[in-house]
């Protein structure tokens, strides 16, 4: 049965213009030229491009008044032992990285949305080892299906930047219109351009980057997904109309959706591959969702702005972004309960966790930085400035045979 769930009014706070200003430091710069116009293309709903989120009233300010918010290569292998008991299609996640991997350096790579620059950090010293200048609007960077790339998403700049990630530098450029995000389908012969200004996705060959077919997807906002575990359809939000979608990747085209109201935000497969958790800004918490019925089978209230998702190493725990509450919630996804929430402060959103499973590094949305958290007991080991827009920060190489997208999910 489903449960009902009560939908509030959700203060948006949509502000125009971006800061052209880029920060000074290491590495090379590519250039961000002059913002993009978008005549005759469908009006932005974030009006601006990249501010269209939910922002923490400003200090001093009550909610509601002035001044607050409102084929392809072989995938990399690992040696990891599927454990008995039920099915745990993320268990290729919990071993170690592949040795087809050894030589790339272990960084966090943070795209700045609102300063339009990567940040490029040494987890092991926690400074940064890098800065540079990307096109306009960078939101997430993306391993690609083999492993062996990274793309920096620049939604603005209808760009791709691609990064060595054995040098950690920009290696080139592809004209890619309104890359939000960016996956590929789990048998990697399909990417898939997330463009969430013209509310579609982009199937396109992911070595030419042909475009194969736009699917349109009903409502706008759509955001971040994941995969069914036979990769035949995926599961995606659109945050700005509510709607939880499943789009059949063979056919390329849309097979369901459920409205479920709110700031639908980011997607995970259960481990077992029964459920779909979705992230609710809006609602504060987590759908649970059968990805075979759609149907909402459960709703898990966690904290104010519900925003990432990501498991620890052993998948046994699903870390909650709390992006207003500066909190992170950490879910059984067994029981389908919250089990702890750790106060964390800044402004949670994108989460990965390190190779290890001892942190988790998480970009502060509104604050400009990464902090680092333990996931024994949530405290806050560190707190790195990186840039304005600190967004969706990438813990790379992790462990895993290919990369589905994003910034950063393995299968």
């Amino acid at each position: 049965m489903r449960r009902a769930v009560t939908v509030g009014l959700v203060a948006m706070a949509l502000a125009a213009g971006a800061c052209s200003t880029t920060e000074g430091g290491q590495g090379d710069t590519v250039s961000a030229g002059p913002r993009p116009s978008w005549a005759g293309l469908p009006d932005d709903p974030r009006a601006g491009g990249f501010l269209g989120w939910l922002r923490p009233p400003a200090e001093g300010a009550a909610a509601g008044q002035p001044g607050a918010p409102a084929p392809a290569p072989e995938p990399a292998t690992t040696t990891t032992t599927l454990p008995p008991g039920p099915p745990n299609y993320l268990a290729h996640t919990m071993g170690q990285v592949s040795p087809a991997l050894a030589d790339m350096p272990v960084r966090v790579y943070v795209p700045n949305s609102d300063a339009h620059t990567l940040t490029v950090i040494d987890p092991a010293t926690f400074e940064v080892v890098a800065r540079y200048s990307t096109s306009w609007v960078p939101h997430h960077v993306t391993p690609s299906w083999d492993m062996t790339k990274l793309y920096i998403n620049n939604t603005e700049g209808n760009q791709l930047t691609v990064l060595d990630p054995r040098t950690s530098k920009p290696v080139e450029t592809l004209d890619i219109i309104d890359p939000y995000n960016l996956y590929f389908t789990p048998d990697g012969t399909k990417a898939i351009v997330v463009a969430e200004r013209l509310q579609r996705l982009d199937y396109r060959d992911p070595h030419t980057w042909e475009l194969i077919k736009s699917v349109k997807i009903p409502g706008a906002g759509v955001d971040h997904m994941d995969f069914t575990h036979d990769g035949r359809y995926l599961i995606a939000s659109t945050e700005f109309s509510g709607h939880i979608v499943k789009v059949d990747n063979e056919k390329m085209e849309v097979a369901d959706y459920i409205h479920v109201g709110g700031l639908p935000i980011d997607v995970k497969m259960s481990p077992d591959g029964s459920v779909f958790y979705v992230t609710n800004q809006g609602t504060h918490g987590v759908h649970v969702i059968d990805p075979d019925t759609m149907k909402e089978l459960a709703f898990i209230a966690t904290d104010r702005g519900a925003h990432g998702l990501n498991y620890s190493r052993d998948t046994k725990r699903l870390f909650v972004s709390n992006r207003l509450a500066g909190s992170i919630s950490v879910i059984d996804p067994v029981r389908n309960e919250v089990t702890a929430t750790w106060k964390v402060g800044g402004s949670p959103d994108m989460l990965q966790v390190s190779t290890d499973g001892s942190q988790i590094w998480v970009s502060n949305r509104f604050h400009g930085s990464v902090s680092v958290i333990d996931t024994n007991d949530g405290s806050v080991i560190k707190v790195i400035p990186t840039g304005a827009g600190a967004h969706g920060v990438a813990f790379y190489p992790q462990p895993g045979r290919f990369s589905v997208g994003h910034n950063g999910v393995y299968r």
